[in-house]
């Protein structure tokens, strides 16, 4: 059969491979039916900073002949530009990376290569992961595929998009406070923010260290949970790989096991939050409506110390993210500008090549570990950040999931005025899993008013199983449309 693009965005990763399998299609029709998608909707999302076109044909070419042992052989898919790529152009979405082309793989990204995937390009993002909208990249605004004139959601914004206009059957993205799971929202996608340590972060661009996680980005539940189940694992290559990585139950031999005996949390509290949108606190109803009809036990709970989350979060972001951040000088990394002496080119180096999100957290960073404010400032919110994860250990003794909202907001206009404070306040409900490592998954669960929305669940520690679960009967009892925009193809009479 001849795929066309149109068809291609539509597939999930389960029937690309199966049509593969039936020898429907070649890798290299999904390759070009990706770059049709690509060359069609690029101009007005612009998803992606690198396109791997030539190489990606080349990889598919050499597949002449499928390795069931390759879950996601010839499978096309988009990686978020922190995450390094052998040879390939990884930016960090910043203007002071824009000539580095790393010399190894990042173990994610060779995981994925190992399992049959074929690389398509590098997804744009909020510069080093730094915003919650897409539009804070070197490289340019994302727009969002249900509306244009709309935000997709950061960081990892170029991940979600890519995926919702059918341009890669699924992205990896990063998660330190929400950047996958917002987008994921806000694009009608399923996206994980594993425990913290499951998955690898050796040759990701840090952010913030304590907080960082790579995830994916799908269209179905059960293409999450398989790509999670071949990115995960524990890496001696990464200190703060978890041992426990590698004897967590799968996800996807459960995905299909339902709900029926699972105890799931829900705080009432969250959907009355100041500024929560009536529309978003509906759909985290409408999916403890469908959890308890389909035999979950709906308990009432308590989120703790929520309102100290956002101030305590940003903190230790800022300060991390000032010290990861300190390498990038023009000598050790980043694109050099010389302007005389070394304290010059410092300057010149650094203030050209950084953003203005990025220049703030520097900034707050190196302010609030400075000394006399250590303990003021970073010392409380690591306290916090303790006092956190205590109170939600106490909470999974008597459930075994939580649900709550993934923004209180829909995605904003693109270059919509707004305040630095009211940005940051969007990351209210999913920074808590960051601040605690625990498993987080955004599901759609319907499309409102025109645009998608959803929910949020938590889980304990390497339980990401219950979270696919809660996920796949929400999926099994919504019907989530393509992306209105994105239905035309190349093919299609204008």
């Amino acid at each position: 059969m001849t795929l066309t693009p149109q068809q291609f965005a539509a597939l999930t990763l389960e029937e690309a491979s199966a049509g593969l399998a039936r020898g429907d299609f070649t890798p290299l029709d999904l390759v070009q039916a990706a770059q049709a998608r690509m060359d069609r909707f690029e101009a007005s999302i612009n998803a992606v900073i690198t396109r791997n076109d030539e190489d990606a044909r080349q990889a598919a070419e050499t597949k002449t002949e499928r390795d069931p042992s390759q879950p996601l052989w010839g499978l096309p898919i988009t990686v978020k530009d922190n995450i390094m790529t052998r040879h390939l152009l990884t930016t960090c979405g910043s203007r002071i990376l824009d000539n580095f082309i790393p010399p190894y793989d990042a173990t994610v990204m060779a995981k994925l290569l190992a399992a049959g995937a074929i690389l398509n390009g590098k997804a744009n993002m909020d510069e080093f992961a730094m915003g919650a909208s897409g539009e804070k990249s070197a490289y340019g605004a994302t727009c969002n595929p249900w509306d244009t004139s709309r935000v997709p959601g950061g960081s990892s914004s170029g991940s979600a998009a890519v995926v919702a206009y059918g341009g890669a059957l699924a992205a990896l993205g990063t998660d330190t406070g929400g950047s996958i799971r917002q987008p994921a929202n806000f694009c009608g996608l399923i996206g994980i923010k594993p425990t913290y340590g499951r998955v690898s972060r050796y040759g990701v661009g840090a952010l913030a260290s304590s907080l960082d996680q790579v995830g994916a980005l799908t269209r179905t539940v059960r293409d999450n949970a398989l790509l999670l189940d071949i990115i995960a694992g524990h890496d001696h290559r990464d200190s703060t790989s978890a041992a426990q990585a590698d004897s967590a139950p799968p996800c996807l031999p459960t995905v299909d096991d339902g709900v029926k005996g699972l105890r799931i949390g829900i705080d009432r509290s969250t959907l009355r939050y100041e500024g929560m949108s009536p529309v978003l606190a509906g759909a985290v109803k409408r999916a403890v409506d469908i959890c308890r009809d389909n035999g979950a036990e709906i308990k009432e709970v308590t989120i703790p110390l929520i309102d100290y989350g956002v101030a305590a979060y940003y903190i230790i972001n800022f300060c991390e993210a000032s010290t990861n951040l300190a390498r990038y000088d023009g000598v050790r990394y980043g694109k050099r500008r010389d302007a005389g002496g070394l304290r010059e080119t410092y300057c010149e180096t650094r203030g050209k090549g950084f953003g203005d999100e990025v220049k703030r957290r520097i900034m707050m960073g190196s302010y609030a570990l400075s000394k006399g404010y250590y303990d003021a400032y970073y010392l409380k919110a690591a306290r916090v950040r303790g006092l956190f994860a205590q109170e939600f250990r106490k909470l999974f003794a008597d459930v075994d999931v939580i649900l709550m909202p993934v923004s209180p907001q829909p995605p904003r206009k693109l270059s919509a005025p707004t305040t630095v404070l009211e940005d940051y306040l969007g990351d209210i409900f999913t920074l808590p899993a960051n601040l605690t490592a625990l498993p987080s998954l955004a599901f759609p669960v319907g499309v409102f008013e025109g645009l998608p929305a959803g929910a949020q669940a938590m889980a304990a520690p390497f339980r990401e199983d219950l979270l696919y679960r809660v996920a796949r009967v929400a999926e099994q009892n919504t019907r989530m449309p393509d992306a209105p925009w994105t239905k035309e193809s190349p093919e299609d009479p204008k």
